[in-house]
């Protein structure tokens, strides 16, 4: 009997390289002379980002800093859930802003709709937060891959535990 391979379609953001990021953020927003005397930050707590500055203008500059230093670091800004911007304390506005980990049911199951509409000779399963796609040969799985690649999901995908 054949043994079977599988793969793994998840979407995790690499939280230290998302800490790293808003390292340098801030550090770049310590030096930024736009920024000398403004009460502009970037706290990281687990995979919630809390950006505050003094206007919205301000918050938005703050947050084209943050997702260039993401992007060096090879995080997608895809992994980003940006909430409502609010007024904060002292006449400031925060946004929160959540690095999402895993997939949503939704995009799971677009991608197991989309597997079994190519008709491929795959199974393909939602798992929690991810899916798991299985096959016969790997050859299948590839094709399966680079489907996925073309497709255009509101979630960074990554693939894993590829046996």
């Amino acid at each position: 009997m054949a043994k079977e391979e599988s793969f793994d379609v998840v979407s995790k953001a690499d939280l230290q390289e998302v800490g790293n990021a808003v390292n340098q953020a801030q550090k770049e927003l310590e030096t930024r002379f736009d920024f000398k005397g403004s009460h502009s930050s970037i706290e990281l707590s687990d995979d919630v980002l809390t950006v505050i500055s003094d206007d919205e203008y301000k918050l938005a500059s703050v947050l084209d800093i943050v997702q260039s230093k993401l992007i060096k670091r090879g995080v997608s800004l895809k992994s980003l859930d940006y909430g409502k911007i609010e007024p904060a304390a002292k006449g400031t506005v925060r946004q929160v802003v959540k690095v999402k980990q895993g997939l949503d049911q939704d995009v799971a199951k677009q991608i197991v709709k989309l597997i079994k509409d190519a008709k491929l000779k795959v199974q393909a399963s939602i798992q929690g937060d991810q899916v798991r796609v299985s096959a016969k040969s790997r050859d299948d799985l590839q094709d399966v891959i680079q489907l996925l690649k073309q497709q255009d999901y509101p979630a960074d995908l990554q693939f894993t535990n590829y046996r």
